[in-house]
């Protein structure tokens, strides 16, 4: 490891009184640009609201685009045996033609992707995932955005609330100085749950066992692939690839001989809607968190010396890899875990499984229990009963303690095994929907958020088109 800057021995120095400018009011305010951002401010601008969307990136799309997270993964029922197995055994797309359980500003997503050539539909061909062109999708962002009326401001980095525990206003870091932005109402789609911590909100890191989150990736775009080439290796050693998953032998012979050490047993990789491209999601970093500045500095430096020895792993040993090279990697690595809000119901892996159903539904999902180790080597996989999918309640998006603020995304409440399934983008973006409708409805009111009636969001995204 290199001589990275770690924290020194406690101490605190006083920092000078500062004054903040207001920039701006609106009745919600969506924090995070990500899926469960998009989500939350279209679903809040649809509802009537005045909508103002800030973004710490220079671009929309969060994980999908600054940390390559490609495909968006299955949001369809599944066909196949409900049982545990590891991911070599058991791929969440490997399953028969299902149902979609998730629709509204996703499918407005999906349509205006696939106008701009910048996805394939799901199917059977895909695995029912939604391979996608990160490029594009910021611009279809942007458009959809521009269509709802909504008021975009980038550069802009969440550091402090106006008001807690009623907040009523959101301190950004910007290059023009502080400023802050005025809502009625609230939406925190950091996916770390940053606003929400900062205004007091109580929540959870980790499993319940050590604290321990899932690993980080940071994920990254190879081309000059040869498909035909590597079909053929696959018909030769079909024990060698299963999925998306596979070479392992290949793996062990690479790391036998010191070429490759990786803290996972395989390599995962997914086409995308260019023929001779692929998105590589094959490194691995344990031990750190997603909150934490020096953690996420060693990270970006293990794991982007991960993706030289993957790089150089493929080229030789892979048949279709050897002309291939590294076109992009992510802005950032990609953190599947950190704060888990703790709101009015935690849901669980029981839920899940059991595909249990909520009166105050809204949003549903079918992906599996993912949970990479950890540790170190090794994924769990567990899968819905067939056709099966599970309620996300309203309850599980309004914190404990705050009135004016909802969460959206992966910082939801939930376990730490609940939270390996509604953390994936599809099902982000619906609980994003369903927090600025929320919001929007508070706003309407002059109420709480978490006095909404759960019935009259649910009334409204059906309006819009969401499945609940």
């Amino acid at each position: 490891m290199p001589p990275l800057l770690r924290p020194r021995e406690p101490a605190t120095v006083t920092l000078a009184p500062r004054t903040a400018t207001v920039a701006a009011e609106c009745d919600v305010l969506v924090v995070g640009g990500g899926p469960a951002g998009l989500g939350a401010a279209i679903g809040a601008a649809d509802a009537g609201a005045d909508v103002i969307l800030v973004e710490r990136h220079a671009f929309l799309g969060g994980n999908a685009t600054a940390a390559l997270v490609m495909p968006l993964m299955s949001f369809h029922t599944q066909r196949g045996p409900a049982t545990p197995g590891s991911a070599s055994e058991l791929m969440p797309h490997d399953h028969g033609p299902g149902d979609p359980v998730v629709q509204g500003v996703l499918k407005r997503l999906l349509d205006r992707l696939e106008e701009a050539g910048g996805s394939l539909r799901p199917s059977p061909q895909t695995g029912y995932v939604v391979p996608f062109d990160p490029e594009i999708f910021k611009l279809v962002a942007l458009d959809l955005l521009d269509d709802a009326g909504v008021r975009v401001l980038l550069y802009a980095f969440a550091s402090g609330v106006v008001g807690a525990p009623r907040p009523d206003g959101v301190v950004l870091e910007t290059k023009s100085g502080p400023i802050v932005v005025m809502a009625r109402a609230i939406v925190d789609a950091t996916g770390d749950g940053d606003v929400a911590a900062l205004a007091g909100a109580p929540f959870e890191i980790g499993r319940a066992s050590d604290s321990l989150v899932q690993p980080m990736t940071l994920m990254f775009r190879m081309v000059e692939f040869e498909r035909n080439a590597f079909a053929a290796y696959r018909q030769a050693h079909p024990d060698q690839w299963r999925g998306v998953h596979g070479l392992w032998d290949l793996v062990r012979e690479a790391s036998a001989a010191g070429e490759l050490a990786l803290a996972r047993e395989d390599i995962l990789f997914f086409g995308t809607p260019h023929e001779r491209e692929l998105s590589v999601n094959s490194t691995r970093v344990t031990g750190g968190l997603g909150t934490s500045v020096w953690d996420l500095t060693a990270a970006e430096w293990q794991s982007r010396r991960q993706m030289k020895q993957i790089v150089a792993f493929l080229r030789k040993y892979v048949p279709g890899f050897e002309r291939s090279y590294l076109a992009q990697s992510g802005v950032t690595i990609g953190v599947r875990e950190t704060r888990r809000i703790t709101g009015e119901y935690q849901l669980t892996a029981e839920d899940i499984l059991g595909a249990r159903k909520a009166e105050d539904v809204i949003a549903r999902g079918t992906y599996p229990l993912d949970i990479h180790n950890p540790t170190g080597k090794g994924t769990v996989l567990m899968r819905l009963p067939d056709g099966g999918s599970y309620d996300i309640p309203l309850r599980c998006l309004l914190p404990q303690r705050l009135d004016r603020l909802a969460v959206a995304g992966r910082c939801i409440s939930g376990t730490h095994e609940a939270h390996s399934s509604y953390r994936v983008m599809p099902i982000a973006m619906a609980t994003g929907q369903a927090a600025g409708v929320c919001a929007a409805l508070a706003a309407r009111a002059g109420k709480a958020v978490r006095d909404v009636p759960p019935g009259d969001v649910q009334t409204e995204l059906r309006r819009q088109g969401a499945l609940i």
